[in-house]
């Protein structure tokens, strides 16, 4: 039988009809065997997710403030799921310790990691599955940094003698057994952990939305939802503002080969969209020249010019390594004959900016250095986009008509995509532009 690691997000799980929706799913498939879910989300517009409603509660605690009418309605939220799903079942052993490992400071990791932990506790107990603490089988080294080769060889042992389990998202447990969380999609990290511990055949993702977008919809009126993407597509997107899934929920999975299903928690019919491993795969159509376009806000540029700085054996060298000496990644480096320029996010620039071109003239010593901000990068990602000709023209010619300006340009030596910096000012027009281009004529998923 097919194993599938399915996890739920805070809005799949907000309250007790949530949670009834989750269950549906999961019992309609038995290869729905093991379940990583989050702490609840938003119940309605202007509700608290209870995440934050616990980082406030341990702040409190933190400066010796009282926090019991906050912790009660902490467990309110909890109570109140379990009392609408009639459970015979209760947290207020839990709800005591927590309170209690609050006031004695604790630590915040592990204030946060408890949305999951009580959540994943009442999931079980509805389902019927044993429930793993996932600070027991998943594990950090000393640096904070996640200890890949332990967690799968105890994760997988242990999850290999079930036939179901929930071990809650969000957390795992350092060497001296602190609570240790993961930085960001800490939950979506968790689910694609357990796909690579059981060796599943799919990672059900699923959330409140019906698929990965093709564009913002905050930008886009109603962009299409991407059927099928590579994990390569899905990082270029990721790491340009695309949110549905971190980036760095993919590389459990993409080492192991295997893929991600994105799902609608509220429109369980609807198929989603399929992150598989390489373009080859089974699933995969390759017709489209589009697969999405993302992109953000708060970039900088700075351009050196040199007369016959391409003669200079060791210039870029000296440029980047006042930039490494700093801890600064770059973003792009587009360059010419006697130009080089490079792309930068501005908080990283934040009170040193002066000391870096000074650094810079004393390093390269060029004729030049202009620092230009508000700067938005947006990329235009698609395997498609190396069989297609025209394809850079189509990209230029649509903001070209959308009276824009481009002020960088950069394409991928893979050829998979192009990024194109633009004014902040211009960045919302210039994304409608390019999805319209390719929506048109119906070449995007």
């Amino acid at each position: 039988m097919d194993i599938k690691v399915v996890k739920f997000g805070g809005s799949s799980l907000a309250d007790a009809k949530q949670f009834q929706k989750v269950a549906a799913i999961i019992k309609e498939d038995p290869a729905r065997r093991f379940v990583v879910p989050s702490a609840p989300g938003k119940r309605f517009s202007g509700d608290d997710k209870v995440t934050d409603l616990l980082y406030s509660c341990y702040d409190h605690a933190s400066k010796g403030e009282n926090i019991d009418e906050e912790f009660e309605k902490i467990k309110s939220r909890y109570n109140d799921i379990i009392s609408e799903l009639k459970l015979d079942f209760s947290l207020e052993s839990d709800f005591v310790q927590i309170k209690n490992a609050f006031l004695c400071h604790a630590g915040r990791d592990f204030a946060a990691s408890r949305g999951e932990y009580l959540n994943g506790k009442i999931l079980a107990a509805y389902l019927g599955f044993p429930f793993i603490d996932a600070a027991s089988v998943i594990f950090f080294h000393e640096d904070g940094t996640f200890n890949e080769k332990l967690t799968n060889t105890i994760l997988g042992a242990k999850l290999r003698n079930l036939e179901n389990a929930v071990v809650p998202g969000f957390y795992g447990s350092m060497p001296n057994d602190t609570i240790r969380t993961f930085s960001r999609g800490g939950s979506d990290i968790t689910g694609s952990i357990v796909s690579r511990a059981v060796n599943a055949d799919l990672y059900e993702n699923w959330t409140d939305v019906s698929g990965f977008l093709m564009a913002d919809p905050r930008i886009v009126s109603s962009p299409k939802v991407i059927r099928v993407i590579t994990y390569q597509e899905l990082r270029e997107l990721s790491y340009m503002g695309a949110t549905v899934l971190h980036e760095d929920a993919i590389f459990p999975v993409r080492f192991a080969g295997i893929p991600i299903n994105i799902r609608n928690t509220n429109d369980p019919e609807a198929p989603g969209t399929m992150i598989v491993p390489y373009s080859k795969h089974p699933d995969y159509e390759s017709k489209e020249i589009i697969t999405g376009i993302a992109g953000k806000k708060g970039f900088c540029t700075i351009t050196l010019e040199k007369g016959k700085m391409n003669d200079e054996v060791g210039f870029g060298r000296r440029v980047l390594q006042v930039f490494e000496n700093h801890n600064i990644c770059f973003e792009h480096l587009p360059s010419g004959i006697d130009t080089m320029c490079v792309i930068l996010n501005n908080h990283d620039l934040e009170g040193i900016r002066d000391m870096l071109v000074n650094e810079i003239c004393q390093a390269v010593e060029p004729d030049s250095v202009s620092v230009d901000d508000n700067i938005a990068l947006i990329a235009v990602v698609g395997r498609g986009m190396v069989k297609a000709k025209g394809t850079a023209y189509r990209i230029f010619k649509a903001i070209a008509e959308a009276d824009v300006n481009i002020r960088m340009i950069d394409q991928g030596s893979s050829e998979k995509n192009i990024v194109i910096g633009v004014g902040e000012e211009d960045f919302e027009v210039a994304m409608r532009a390019i999805y319209s281009e390719f929506a048109k004529d119906n070449l995007i998923r």
